[in-house]
């Protein structure tokens, strides 16, 4: 075995980023034969979709801002506002973005995070599972990822 010192360094720097993620992005892409069949693929790329819930002002009463990537749509944000909480608008934007990533885009399932004082019960209500559990996550606080079968 060979011994060899390394200059450790700390600080953001895109460029050397950009070639982590190349690099990582390719060694996976080798190692597994699922990831190399979605090179060059619409599938391989993540495309936004975001669904808007407007008042008769046109202000945001709520929306939901995720993605698609390999057959699955993933959740990042799903907000409504205070005054409309309660009345199946969350649901609504919830099918919605499900609806339209199985029909234009072709996924067959979902994901999302979030938080014990947020919204875990509301996903259960709507078909989703946890599969995992993150306990302090920050601390005082536990971190919940559910998924759900679309298709």
């Amino acid at each position: 075995m060979v011994s060899r010192m390394f200059r450790m360094e700390t600080g953001v720097d895109k460029e050397r980023r950009d070639l982590l993620h190349v690099r990582l992005r390719d060694a996976n892409t080798r190692a597994s034969p699922v990831l190399r069949s979605l090179r060059g693929t619409p599938g391989e790329r993540e495309v936004p979709l975001h669904v808007w819930a407007l008042d008769d002002a046109d202000a945001v009463a709520g929306g939901l801002v995720g993605y698609t990537w390999a057959g699955w749509l993933h959740v990042t944000y799903l907000w409504v506002d205070d005054r409309y909480r309660g009345a199946g608008l969350g649901s609504r934007l919830l099918a919605s973005a499900e609806r339209l990533s199985v029909e234009e885009r072709g996924c067959r399932s979902s994901r999302l995070e979030t938080w014990d004082f947020q919204a875990p019960e509301f996903y259960k209500k709507q078909g989703y599972e946890v599969v995992c559990v993150i306990p302090d996550y920050p601390p005082g606080i536990t971190e919940y990822t559910l998924t759900k079968r679309l298709a």
